[in-house]
């Protein structure tokens, strides 16, 4: 009788652990900082990634050399819309840049609306400048402008304006300035994966009227998906846009039917966290979580300020807008000089209240020194 009691409880163990290993399973906070991961092979992989990630002493990696400045060179930055933190994050590395190597530069904003953009594009395009910047816009909302560009070789540069960094053919851009998206997606899911030990309860927010930001979050969930202790609860299509008014009673909701389930989130950008915290303040949830809360979105100051002050916001993967600002200014210095593009990715990041410093930026060091360097200035 006593062997068969033995066995039959380590039967009850053996199922225990096998259920709480099943794709779907829930776990709350407390099991997930003091139990076995729920995925150890994936856990270790999320723990070295983010590791890395979150170091903030990484050297410059990017371009050693290119041609000296070109002078007499003016730049227009056409802005999606400067409201946008990380646009008009962007648009001010463009300036700082421009003023070290003496062009001159001019913003001009779109304001947000597809003729606002146009009506901007079409006054870049009229003042005849040596280059132009497609700052935060699908550069097909402008077809006819890019054309005339194109026809009148007026280089063009994105700025987030395809999905991948590099070069373009279709639509003709020298180069589109951005971080990989497949790093950024992947980095966020394992933030959760290695945060929770691997296991969690997560809810993805995203737009997926934008192809760009739909693909995003489809990456996100399927780094999750490698981790068989995390549970997806919720994927939430919610527009940017419309997030100020939806994401407030979209938060309300999952709380009443998630509670304690509920212990993460990946939002494609920032912004769904501050429109979240009232909700989340309301129903009494601590600032500090759960859920705890990452960005893989832009960076901007106020998903740094919810960070360091532990407001609903854990984490974020931020974009290194003024590096990314100069980096715009040496690829048109490139193009100006008939060289190609300088094929620069800048390296993801995970900014957190343990690494930033209190600061608002993610803004990594030895890149003005390299630029100065490579144009002579």
């Amino acid at each position: 009788m006593l062997r068969a009691r033995s066995a039959a409880a380590a039967l009850l163990a053996a199922a225990t652990v096998l259920t709480g290993c099943e794709r779907g399973s829930s776990n709350g906070r407390g099991d997930s900082t003091s139990g076995p991961s729920g995925c150890p092979a994936a856990h270790a992989r999320a723990q070295a990634a983010v590791s890395r990630a979150e170091r903030s002493d990484v050297p410059w990696n990017g371009p050693a050399d290119g041609p000296a400045a070109v002078s007499g060179k003016s730049i227009v930055y056409v802005a999606q819309t400067m409201t946008n933190p990380g646009v008009a994050g962007a648009a001010e590395g463009v300036r700082d840049a421009g003023r070290v190597i003496g062009w001159n530069v001019r913003v001009i904003d779109g304001g947000g609306t597809p003729a606002g953009i146009q009506a901007a594009m079409s006054d870049a395009v009229a003042l005849k400048p040596s280059g132009i910047v497609i700052g935060g816009f699908d550069p097909n909302s402008t077809s006819r402008q890019v054309a005339r560009a194109n026809a009148a070789r007026i280089p063009l540069i994105g700025w987030h304006a395809v999905a991948a960094p590099g070069p373009s053919r279709r639509p003709a851009l020298f180069t589109n300035v951005t971080t990989e998206v497949e790093d950024v997606a992947r980095v966020s899911a394992q933030w959760v994966i290695s945060q929770s030990r691997g296991n969690a309860g997560v809810v993805i927010f995203t737009d997926a009227s934008i192809p760009f930001a739909r693909n995003k979050s489809e990456l996100i969930r399927k780094e999750l998906d490698t981790c068989a202790g995390v549970e997806l609860l919720a994927y939430e299509n919610i527009p940017i846009p419309d997030a100020s008014s939806r994401t407030p009673r979209e938060v309300s909701s999952l709380l009443s039917r998630f509670q304690d389930r509920w212990t993460h989130s990946v939002a494609i950008n920032d912004l769904y966290f501050a429109d979240a915290a009232p909700a989340f303040r309301a129903a009494g949830r601590k600032g500090a979580g759960p859920p705890f809360n990452i960005g893989a979105g832009d960076g901007d100051p106020s998903a740094f300020q919810r960070i360091n002050s532990e407001q609903y916001q854990a984490a974020t993967v931020p974009e290194p807008l003024s590096l990314q600002g100069w980096q715009i200014i040496d690829e048109f210095n490139r193009a100006f000089s008939g060289r190609p593009a300088s094929g620069y990715v800048a390296p993801v990041h995970i900014s957190t209240a343990d690494n930033s410093d209190g600061a608002t930026t993610w803004d990594p060091s030895g890149y003005r020194e390299a630029y100065r360097e490579i144009w002579g200035k």
